[in-house]
């Protein structure tokens, strides 16, 4: 199993473009490198690749990826869907740049699909689309070998959804669980987790890989609370510092790969020379830049 990172940075890439804090102002000045907003893409046989989300971001991250690039036909393309984690803007909004590609596979929870249901119709003018649910039971299976499970890990409702409209406590944010039928290979890509519970501990336990949320590195970062009450973010997402944090969860699956993603423009992850950097390196867990590839 191959995974590429297409991209690492969370809502807004990083530069922010409307932001002047020192990270921003550094990457500017190319004193530290550019990020792309979030979206991985996996493959079982380096022929038939899968999206991780749909970022913004989407047009530049294929043509920056060779193994993404059409052909050999004049419309052919490697891509064979995506699977969606969230209904948040940064991770679906790409998905009209694929618009007029014939034959997509788009996987998301219900309540994701329920309020895309707008821009799905929208899509199918274009080219029809087929469209599952990520949390039906026993799973799914992906063309080039890969075997799919989605795990639920919050809860946070998009901003734009209307109030009225959602259902409480319904399994907005999902992770998922991609096995390789001919290596054997778990990965584990979960880069929003607003709670972190036995159902996580047991998939980190057993992966090869984790890709994980490290969007904030402390829980007041930015000027917000990141910590909530019941265990939850307020964010939406858990802060990698702190007695709950992720990086202390992290640190007791030593035998995978672990690696942040989604990283905002505030956290001081961002430098390598910083000694938040240091922090999780210390503990064996990696940042790594756009374009890094994985093999599993």
């Amino acid at each position: 199993m191959r995974v590429v990172l297409l991209g690492t940075a969370a809502g807004g890439g990083f530069p922010q473009w409307n932001c002047a804090c020192s990270l921003c102002t550094a990457a500017r000045d190319g004193k530290l490198p550019s990020r792309t907003q979030e979206c991985a893409a996996v493959t079982g046989n380096g022929r038939d690749w899968w999206l991780l989300n749909a970022s913004p971001d989407l047009r530049t991250q294929l043509t920056a990826t060779p193994a993404l690039w059409p052909g050999p036909g004049r419309r052919e393309t490697p891509l064979r869907g995506v699977l969606l984690t969230d209904a948040e803007a940064d991770h679906v909004s790409g998905l009209a740049g694929l618009r007029g590609a014939a034959g997509l596979k788009v996987y998301a929870a219900p309540p994701v699909r329920a309020v895309l249901a707008p821009a799905r119709a929208a899509l199918d003018r274009y080219a029809r689309w087929e469209w599952a649910d990520s949390l039906a039971e026993g799973g799914f299976v992906l063309a080039g070998g890969l075997v799919v499970t989605a795990h639920p890990v919050g809860a946070k409702i998009p901003k734009y959804v209307p109030a009225q409209a959602p259902e409480a406590g319904a399994p907005w944010v999902t992770a998922y669980r991609v096995e390789s039928l001919a290596s054997g290979g778990v990965l584990v890509y979960a880069p929003c987790v607003g709670a972190w519970g036995p159902e996580l501990e047991e998939l980190c336990a057993e992966a090869d890989c984790v890709l994980l949320d490290g969007t904030f590195f402390a829980a007041d970062e930015a000027g917000a609370t990141v910590r909530s009450g019941a265990g939850q973010a307020a964010t939406g997402h858990l802060p990698v510092t702190g007695p709950d944090g992720t990086l202390a969860a992290l640190s007791r699956h030593p035998g995978a790969r672990r690696i942040y993603t989604h990283l905002n423009s505030t956290n001081p992850l961002l430098d390598p020379a910083s000694p938040a950097r240091a922090r999780v390196a210390e503990k064996g867990v990696e940042v790594l830049p756009d374009g890094a590839e994985l093999v599993l």
